[in-house]
């Protein structure tokens, strides 16, 4: 491996960058790529911040791994490639990497290519996951057996850098694959529209005030919802200032109490059952306390409008999963997830609504599915059985 000075580590020609002056280089040769490969090692089982443990890229002509816990090393220059507007970033399943960098660096990395969403665009499937694509795809087989190791511990092992390095390193054959059954297929279109949803900020970064809208609440009466949304913040910085998870503060449960008792001391917040024992003689207790008493002043005019619950019309049932059926027939004829298209809420929407205003009748997902739907529920198409195939047959009406 060499001795502890060297700049760039090689374990079996697996090269580990721990120096700036070397990562600035790795990013220079990367600079003339189309595209590259990127994939991310981290922990955060116990944290509100993930801790970034790992970074995998690679290019079409090499590979590396960036040791971000290197002593002194300075991710600005990888952080440039990702910004970089002439070099593609291959991901897969991104989310939860994107929103690493972007709490690290503040953007967003462009262009983006997550190889789930284009393999559901192609019918590999409901969210495959990366070892089944890379299976159909290269014909590899993943070894999984480092994927829940400690990735912060240092040094990493053999086996660890390999499967990390086989993460980008395989991904570049998808990739290309990937793009040929796009191309093959026509559905470029299909999906540069579902990566624009890779580029909301709010993905990554939801401001505390608007916490709330994780949580479900049937109760809409206006000083629930005001305790409901200043307690939600507060659970949020709470978790952020300590670096905890959010249900390390308090659990979903507490807050849909606590909104709905609006307790106004110790005591009452006492006998609130989803509160920890002893938590009200914390530091946190007249915190939280505070951020009660916010919400129960907060002017009704101030509150946000909220959509009103979803209340399907009675007997749709039988209409729903006459629905399903076509979704899968339409998904399987025309080789595409089903999850790409629908999901079981926006069924009950076309089958309870006059109007409905969902995806699905919208745009591509439209001439897929939407408007087979839509005559399937005005009686103009119909589902049948032939060779044991389910077909769908033109009705006059």
């Amino acid at each position: 491996m060499g001795d502890k000075c060297n700049l760039i580590v090689y374990i079996d020609r697996m090269k580990v960058i721990t120096q700036t002056k070397d990562l600035k280089e790795f990013c220079d040769s990367l600079i003339k790529s189309p595209f590259i490969t990127v994939d991310t090692e981290f922990i955060r089982e116990t944290t509100y911040w993930p801790l970034l443990c790992l970074i995998q890229v690679a290019s079409p002509e090499e590979a590396a791994m960036i040791d971000p816990l290197a002593e002194g090393i300075d991710l600005s220059p990888f952080f440039e490639i990702l910004q970089n507007p002439d070099i593609v970033k291959v991901m897969h399943g991104c989310r939860q990497d994107i929103e690493i960098f972007y709490n690290l660096g503040h953007f967003i990395p462009t262009p983006l290519f997550d190889t789930q969403i284009a393999a559901m665009a192609c019918g590999f499937g409901d969210a495959v996951g990366y070892e089944t694509l890379i299976a159909k795809t290269v014909g590899a087989k993943i070894d999984k057996g480092s994927r829940f190791t400690d990735w912060a511990r240092r040094p990493l092992s053999k086996a660890q850098l390999e499967y990390a390095l086989a993460d980008v390193t395989h991904l570049r054959d998808a990739y290309q694959f990937l793009c040929q059954q796009i191309e093959e297929k026509g559905r470029a279109a299909w999906v540069e529209e579902e990566m624009l949803s890779l580029h909301d900020v709010h993905n990554y970064d939801m401001p505390p005030e608007l916490a709330y809208q994780r949580l479900k609440m049937q109760d809409r009466r206006p000083n629930v919802v005001g305790v409901l949304i200043t307690v939600a913040a507060w659970r949020e910085e709470q978790a952020r200032e300590r670096n905890i998870p959010r249900g390390r503060v308090i659990k979903d449960d507490a807050i849909r109490e606590i909104a709905v008792q609006g307790p106004k001391n110790i005591s009452e917040l006492s006998r609130l059952r989803s509160i920890p024992k002893g938590f009200e003689n914390s530091r946190y207790a007249e915190s939280l306390l505070s951020a009660i008493q916010r919400g129960l002043n907060l002017p009704k005019n101030e509150l946000p409008v909220l959509a009103k619950p979803i209340v399907n019309r009675q007997g749709i049932g039988p209409l729903v999963e006459l629905l399903k059926v076509l979704l899968k027939q339409r998904c399987d004829s025309c080789d595409v997830a089903p999850k790409l298209i629908a999901n079981v809420a926006d069924l009950e929407r076309i089958a309870s609504d006059q109007d409905p205003d969902v995806q699905a009748l919208k745009g591509w997902r439209y001439e897929v599915f939407g408007k087979y739907a839509m005559d399937l529920k005005a009686g103009k198409l119909a589902l049948a059985c032939e060779d044991d195939q389910v077909i769908l047959v033109k009705r006059n009406g």
